[in-house]
């Protein structure tokens, strides 16, 4: 395919940054976006595999303590999630189990799968780790113990999944994986930065 074929299908705004990365030589600007949807796909798909392991360890552990229907319950009335600081969260969960609920659907693994992958990192910001009774970093029971230098709390949890959270928004954008942050310069530092597999190591001892 000739560049400018490429450039009009994708833009000129998509692409410049390719371009300049590989000194305005066009074939290899194709080549390294090429490359990079390669790259995303792979890592999307480690993204996805850590997803619903997260969402499952999490399920597991809430539904022991709050029982078989603990997603739903959460967000009605005196439910533990009905309270202003988990607002957003009880949003999300209520417009999905409306939906659910109106089209005759509803089961709880459905409204589990209905989830957005920051529900599951909001369970470890403060509301919502109180709300639930402080006991998800047992999820984790592989993660390393806590030391004057660096603590493995939920504030900890919450700050990686956010950035595991912000690479997986950036793939599903067609957004570049393949560069240093802010910089015209090919680099993978930024995924590895994310630790998906320190995490899945964390949940599960493998990785």
């Amino acid at each position: 395919m000739k560049f400018a074929d490429f450039q009009n299908i994708l833009s000129p705004e998509r692409l410049n940054r390719y371009v300049t990365t590989c000194g305005n030589d066009t074939r290899k600007a194709m080549s390294l976006y090429r490359m990079n949807l390669n790259l995303s796909q792979e890592v999307f798909t480690l993204l996805s595999c850590f997803e619903v392991a997260l969402r499952n360890a999490i399920d597991r552990e809430l539904t022991a303590r709050l029982g078989s229907d603990w997603l739903r319950d959460s967000v009605f009335s005196g439910g533990i999630f009905d309270i202003p600081g988990c607002r957003d969260s009880a949003r999300i969960i209520t417009k999905s189990y409306n939906r659910l609920l109106r089209d005759g659907k509803y089961t709880h693994h459905k409204l589990l799968a209905e989830m957005e992958f920051g529900v599951w990192k909001y369970m470890f910001a403060n509301p919502q780790y109180s709300a639930t009774g402080q006991i998800l970093l047992k999820i984790f029971p592989n993660k390393p113990r806590s030391s004057a230098a660096i603590q493995y709390n939920n504030t900890f949890m919450f700050n990686e999944l956010d950035g595991i959270n912000i690479l997986r928004n950036r793939i599903a954008h067609h957004e570049p994986i393949c560069f240093a942050r802010r910089q015209p310069r090919i680099s993978t530092i930024f995924i590895s930065s994310m630790r998906i597999k320190h995490f899945t190591s964390y949940l599960c001892g493998c990785g």
